[in-house]
């Protein structure tokens, strides 16, 4: 994979709404038990419960998505022996709006960083293109049809489906669509990380076949199972889709100048 470190696209009005999601996403993380830090007192097996049991309630199932029908027993956050304790649930689960809040949470530090880091590279361009107000529609409608569209081909799957992956690659399919011509610095690592600019059609291209080739289960190991590369696919085409009405009236972005994939600057004379 290739590493994007930053765009030569520069945007005309702040990313609000960009910056308010990275926000979100790392204040509700810092909060999530057992990920983030320790819970005070508690073993690795009462984290991992409180962990069990905050999932249960706010990630998606595709189960439940699928049929919703929600468990009659599920973690209660308590400890039982070596394993956690269950119970009825205490709550009302409703499994669409698990979908909404299963993509402020993530796995782990790594899960995180990396998608704020494509959201910051790639969402300031959307967001100004689209508006404020469109934009945080245009990530939530990707986020559901990237959740939904897992869960149809996973219907049966109990697992929670947790991550802002979806949303963001519908960021990436809008880019794809209206700056495929931007060029993107990149992190290659070949014995070092070496660093190039290619255009945004051929980083994102390149990621979008990855992500098709892991989700027919082709190239990737047993420990990747839990990566939900299928959403990843659906909520970039998705992205794509709700993008190409604004491709006519994109403006270019700049013209590169000099390096690998861009055209040498002409010389410009004074008189």
């Amino acid at each position: 994979m290739v590493i994007p470190v930053h765009d030569v696209n520069p945007v005309r009005r702040t990313p609000v709404v960009t910056y308010t999601l990275i926000a979100a996403n790392v204040l509700v993380f810092w909060f999530m038990p057992g990920l983030s830090g320790s819970v005070a007192g508690d073993s690795a097996l009462a984290q991992s419960c409180h962990l069990h049991a905050f999932l249960e309630h706010f990630a998606a199932v595709p189960s439940e998505l699928i049929h919703h029908q929600l468990p009659q027993m599920v973690p209660t956050g308590e400890v039982r022996g070596a394993g956690c304790q269950l119970g009825p649930p205490t709550y009302d689960k409703n499994p669409v709006v698990s979908v909404f809040t299963a993509m402020f949470l993530h796995g782990g530090w790594l899960h995180l960083l990396g998608n704020m880091l494509f959201l910051l590279i790639f969402g300031n361009n959307i967001e100004d293109r689209m508006g404020h107000v469109r934009f945080a529609l245009f990530y939530v409608v990707c986020g559901y049809a990237a959740s939904y569209g897992f869960a149809l081909v996973n219907a049966d799957s109990t697992d929670p489906l947790i991550g802002a992956s979806g949303a963001i690659a519908g960021v990436l399919g809008a880019y794809l669509v209206l700056y495929p011509k931007a060029r993107v610095w990149v992190l290659v690592p070949f014995l070092i990380f070496l660093p190039l600019r290619l255009p945004a059609w051929l980083v994102l291209g390149f990621w979008f076949v990855l992500q098709a080739v892991y989700s027919s289960g082709e190239g990737v190991s047993a420990d990747a199972g839990t990566v939900a590369y299928a959403a990843h696919v659906v909520g970039f085409l998705a992205g794509m889709l709700l993008a190409w009405p604004l491709k006519a009236g994109t403006p270019a972005p700049p013209e590169p100048r000099g390096l690998l994939f861009g055209r040498r600057a002409r010389p410009r004379h004074t008189w």
